[in-house]
């Protein structure tokens, strides 16, 4: 049943002034204007009324600080026709003194949220452009308002403290970080990691919790309706919403129904109405121009080269290095024991993923090998000993002296990224011992560690050496160069590596260096992510949704195609291949223009 709703009048005397200036008497003629909020209170601006304030400033009767700001909030939205937002208002001064600019889609974005979905939205801007800071602004126009006075922010367990620290810093609201369970009850802006909320007995106190609003950072992960992060989402009582994501859709479509349904249940209607109505098939929309509409009701995405967003320039520098005679021989018996192992392995329904792993890491360095051919050795003897013993002579390998002279000609900061804690441990070791300044990033570290050895890179250290885990998340946009000491094989942990200073804020061209050995498989992948797929020029949202679209995981068919091919010409053919299925499901795939 309609329940009626009744509007409520509020007049508010408008006054027209500078701040340099007493206020002018009203002009004879009374003028009006009437605005309504959300259906609920209609708030009329009145000229006439200022009469009644001028008598009682005479008279020495002065009214509340309340009937001020309204005063002058109804004189500002007059001025703006209704768009005024608080919090680049609130905060113009601070921004100014703290560095932080409010881009126009930035700005865009907080008034569409605030103004047209009502505080309900995924905000899936490409990886650079600031989502965190749109969600700030948001969650500050809402407190400024009162209309937010308990918040909740979900993130990855690595992102607390920089959302904690993004908040304290650049919008002057003090949350609280979660670290016992009656802070979900106590605090009024908690900060938490979705892992921890979803367990027992944390969800159950959150879930007998009202919130004002809720922010999920990372918000992929809750595209599966099956999931217990879907679940408490969803049953978490909230008034507004924000959900962070990249990429709210990569190989099905009830993806993106999965994350609308958690902001605006019943949009969609159905998923079997939504099925019939706008999918061919799980990737394959239909009745695009209808479903654009709805999308536009709860999403919103910025790209690059968009609207203006324009970011730095990318310099790749390619440098491949010849390995060093007893590095050459070590790699090639690896590869001849790999593919050995591999069909031994298919014949005894063993796993073969250590294999590929090892070979993967003879290329980054001989001493992440060693660890590998160690524990081999325990299980297989003699075939690995010669190998083992091999790598332990190695000390400094050819890649490392050409990373020590590009460290020491930049002259500046640099990020270097591996994928092994033993390389890690390897290049930090060897570069202290030639006159850097080193830290360490790796997944052991608690968020408060982490932020802390950002700090330390930002003030006093040369060199900042991470392993995966540092290309999620994290910004430093004071660096501008990027070594890949190995490369990852998903193109989008590349991409997420070089996210981290290619990003707004970051004002000089990013220079990337790519590490990679001659005749290697890791020649193979530079040629397949550089000439055939073309990573560097290619947009975040193309690249993630041309990967999401191959039958199969991109990384697993690699590994098939190295383990399985006879020779150097056969790999490159069907390497080539890859790249073709690739490249063609990127002009084909419907979900790039969807998103």
């Amino acid at each position: 049943m309609d329940i009626p709703l009744k509007t409520f009048p509020i007049t508010v005397p408008i006054m027209t002034f500078n701040w340099d200036a007493p206020p002018a008497g009203p002009p004879q003629e009374d003028f009006t204007e009437e605005e309504v909020i959300d259906d609920m209170l209609a708030v009329k601006f009145s000229r006439d009324a200022i009469r009644d304030v001028i008598t009682a400033i005479r008279q020495g009767r002065w009214g509340s600080w309340t009937d001020f700001k309204l005063a002058w909030l109804g004189h500002v939205i007059n001025a703006q026709g209704g768009q005024d937002l608080h919090c680049p208002r609130n905060l113009g001064e601070h921004w100014r003194k703290v560095g932080v600019i409010p881009y126009p889609h930035q700005l865009n974005t907080l008034k569409t949220v605030v103004h047209k979905m009502h505080g309900r939205a995924i905000l899936a801007d490409e990886v650079g452009l600031g989502k965190t800071i749109e969600a700030g602004m948001i969650l500050k126009e809402y407190l400024l308002r009162g209309m937010v006075r308990k918040a909740l922010i979900l993130t990855p367990s690595s992102l607390c403290y920089q959302w904690y620290s993004e908040l304290r810093e650049k919008f002057l609201i003090t949350p609280w970080l979660q670290r016992s369970d009656k802070d979900w009850e106590r605090a009024p802006i908690l900060i938490a990691s979705l892992d921890t909320a979803k367990r027992s007995p944390h969800r159950e106190i959150i879930l007998s919790q009202e919130y004002d609003m809720v922010i999920v950072d990372e918000a992929h992960k809750l595209k599966n309706d099956r999931t217990q992060n879907w679940h408490l989402v969803n049953s978490i009582k909230k008034k507004f919403c924000l959900l962070l994501t990249a990429t709210p859709v990569q190989n099905d479509l009830k993806e993106l129904y999965n994350l609308i349904n958690l902001l605006e249940p019943g949009l969609l209607g159905t998923y079997r109405a939504f099925r019939e109505l706008f999918m061919e098939d799980r990737r394959t929309p239909k009745n695009v121009e209808d479903l654009h509409g709805l999308l536009q009701q709860t999403m919103i995405r910025n790209r690059r080269g968009a609207q203006g967003i324009h970011l730095p320039k990318r310099v790749v520098n390619n440098q491949i290095i010849e390995l060093l005679p007893e590095e050459k021989l070590l790699y090639d018996g690896v590869q001849e024991f790999v593919q050995r192992e591999y069909h031994r392995c298919l014949a005894s329904g063993g796993n073969p993923l250590p294999l590929i792993t090892l070979q993967r890491e003879v290329c980054s360095s001989a001493h992440a090998a060693y660890y590998t051919l160690a524990k081999m050795h325990e299980s297989r003897g003699s075939h690995v000993r010669p190998l083992l013993e091999l790598a332990a002579t190695i000390d400094k390998g050819a890649k490392l002296l050409v990373l020590e002279e590009l460290v020491k000609n930049l002259g500046e900061k640099v990020i270097i990224f591996t994928e092994y804690r033993a390389t890690q441990e390897y290049l930090r070791y060897h570069l202290e011992r030639a006159g850097f300044l080193t830290v360490g990033f790796d997944g052991s570290l608690s968020p408060g560690k982490k932020e802390w050895i950002r700090r330390q890179f930002q003030e006093q250290a040369d060199v900042l050496v991470s392993t995966e885990c540092g290309g999620e998340g994290l910004n430093f946009q004071f660096c501008r160069n990027v070594v890949n000491f190995d490369l990852p094989w998903n193109p989008m942990r590349l991409e997420q590596r070089i996210g981290r200073v290619h990003r707004l804020g970051q004002r000089r061209n990013v220079n990337i260096f790519n590490l990679v050995t001659l005749n290697t498989i890791e020649e193979h992948i530079l040629y397949l992510l550089h000439e055939k797929i073309g990573m560097f020029e290619m947009v975040v949202g193309e690249l993630d949704a041309i990967l999401g679209a191959a039958d199969s995981t991109f990384e697993t068919s690699l590994a098939q195609i190295f383990l399985t091919a006879r020779d150097g010409a056969e790999l490159r053919t069907r390497l080539d291949n890859l790249a073709g299925e690739l490249m063609s499901k990127k002009r084909q795939d419907p979900l790039i223009s969807l998103i």
